[in-house]
């Protein structure tokens, strides 16, 4: 079964086509600058260089042409004919509470999503343009959508509630959400696969670190807590967001004279890593500058590794204890550097760091030691890959 994956944003749009027999990707590409001036498509057949078609697309319809014309291309296309293409799965970023898994799009789905676009103006519009564009280029073929926050919807009242007025849950839907649902999902699920274990018996801590950060605690299989809250700027902190701050600081900033505009733009673009270092929110930037002695580094990489290390541990409490610890991202999956600098404050959990496991990258691993009594593991995540086994469970029915 072929899966093509969509994960479209106001002016780009990911793909993927999967063969799912063999779960092999047999092509990627990204559309880019859409609707804007030099227009691009990259698109690259496994084991193939990349291929690019610069050319006007001043709407997602037609970067979809364009991406389906390659897909069967001659020269560097992976399909025969665009009939090979079974099903279509889309990333959706929010559900809100209407939506506890992924579902079959139909027009109730996207009437739905459409009431959840203002718990995110910047994603579920962009998603609902790469649905209406795919229905349009390939009519006919079943959609699946799999939601960011569908894999927190498990958590229990006393972690999404926030302690405001019940009215302001009741009324204004404000409550704690989730995001990176579909990565935590994909690691939880390999990771249990890594330990030969039954993810029904497993505490399971899950760090997604890349320049957004979230961690959620997965007790036997279910999300029951998680950092990120209403919105992706809760939580840790991350490359320019700010993460979990006092309230009032905006109020204070407000009388100090910045604008709404200028609030929002500080804590969403320019805190985090950025904002402490001043040098970049690309942590490797932030790094060979730390080693350097740069002492803004050195405290903006100290304040992420307290931060993750804190949350792991409020999350321990959560589950009444804890079997694994996953690392994944691009951090997460790279960073030896980092990952033993968190472990490094856990030790009351039995951890012990296998320094050569640590020192690798690329593939599903155990780190620590075998007598560690904690489990470490570093699990690259492929939202793709999980966003196709939905698919391909769904459609199937």
């Amino acid at each position: 079964m072929n899966v093509l994956v969509i994960n479209c944003g106001s002016s780009s749009l990911k793909y993927q086509m999967l063969d799912m027999d063999t779960e092999a990707v047999l092509a990627k590409g990204l559309a880019e600058r859409i609707g804007i001036e030099g227009s691009v498509v990259t698109h690259q057949p496994a084991g193939k260089d990349k291929v690019k078609f610069q050319r006007p697309m001043e709407t997602h319809k037609e970067a979809l042409d364009i991406i389906m014309k390659a897909l069967v291309d001659p020269t560097c296309g992976v399909l025969k004919s665009l009939d090979e293409i079974d099903a279509v799965g889309h990333r959706t970023v929010h559900g809100a509470e209407t939506f506890a898994s992924s579902v079959i799009i139909d027009d109730e789905v996207i009437a739905k999503m459409e009431d959840c676009s203002e718990l995110a103006p910047l994603h579920n519009p962009a998603n609902l343009i790469g649905i209406r564009a795919c229905q349009e280029v390939l009519p006919g073929i079943p959609m699946v959508g799999v939601f960011d926050t569908a894999f927190h919807q498990t958590m229990p009242p006393e972690a999404y509630v926030y302690p405001l007025p019940y009215e302001m849950y009741e009324k204004y839907r404000v409550r704690k959400y989730g995001f990176h649902g579909t990565s935590h999902r994909f690691v939880s699920t390999e990771a249990a696969k890594l330990l030969g274990e039954d993810i029904k018996n497993l505490k399971l801590i899950s760090c997604h670190l890349g320049n957004g950060a979230s961690i959620a605690a997965v007790r036997f299989g279910k999300s029951v807590d998680t950092s990120m809250g209403m919105t992706p700027l809760a939580g840790l902190m991350m490359g320019t967001r700010c993460g979990d701050i006092d309230p009032a600081i905006i109020f204070y900033l407000r009388e100090q004279g910045f604008s709404r505009e200028a609030i929002d733009k500080m804590l969403n673009n320019e805190s985090g890593v950025l904002g402490i270092s001043g040098i970049s929110s690309d942590f490797r930037d932030v790094e060979a500058a730390a080693n350097a002695g740069n002492e803004r580094a050195i405290l903006a990489l100290k304040i992420f590794h307290y931060r993750v290390r804190t949350t792991i541990g409020a999350y321990v409490a959560a589950m009444d204890g804890v079997d694994g610890i996953i690392f994944t991202a691009g951090l997460g999956e790279n960073s030896s550097i980092d990952r033993a600098e968190i472990c490094n404050g856990l030790k009351y959990l039995g951890i012990t760091l296998d320094k050569e496991k640590n020192s690798k990258r690329g593939e599903p691993m155990v780190i620590t030691t075998p007598e560690s009594r904690t489990k470490v593991m570093v699990i690259p995540t492929n939202e793709e890959l999980m966003i196709a086994r939905d698919t391909v469970e769904l459609t199937s029915k």
